[in-house]
């Protein structure tokens, strides 16, 4: 018959390591979570924020729905859009998603030179 104690003892000498590499494994694991996970998360939330800081009365912005507007008064968290001629809307300042550089595109995607016609 197999003795209760010989067992436990021959379980504990097969463990598999240190209990010292386990910790430092599950350290690594944590090293990597942070630096995979939460520290880009962190900045792209930095940039968002001072985004929604930076933006004025008169800049053209486009909503996390998808609505493009010009900004034309701010209330702390609140900002005003004109959406069409005589529209305007009130959102949160959180729901402004980034702003529009009139420079480098047009509003709802257009293209900035004509299409020429189609082939036919």
């Amino acid at each position: 018959m197999v003795n209760l104690a010989s067992l436990v003892a021959s379980s504990e000498q097969n463990s598999g390591g240190s209990p010292l590499v386990t910790f430092g494994f599950m350290g690594l694991i944590g090293l990597a979570m942070y630096f995979l996970l939460i520290r880009p998360q962190r900045k792209r939330l930095r940039a968002q924020q001072a985004l929604q800081q930076a933006i004025s009365v008169d800049d053209e912005v486009i909503t996390n729905s998808g609505l493009y507007g010009f900004v034309t008064a701010m209330d702390g968290d609140v900002v005003w859009l004109e959406i069409a001629e005589n529209v305007e809307i009130r959102v949160a300042r959180n729901a402004l998603m980034r702003r529009i550089n009139p420079a480098e595109e047009t509003a709802g995607g257009e293209p900035t030179e004509p299409a020429s016609p189609a082939p036919e």
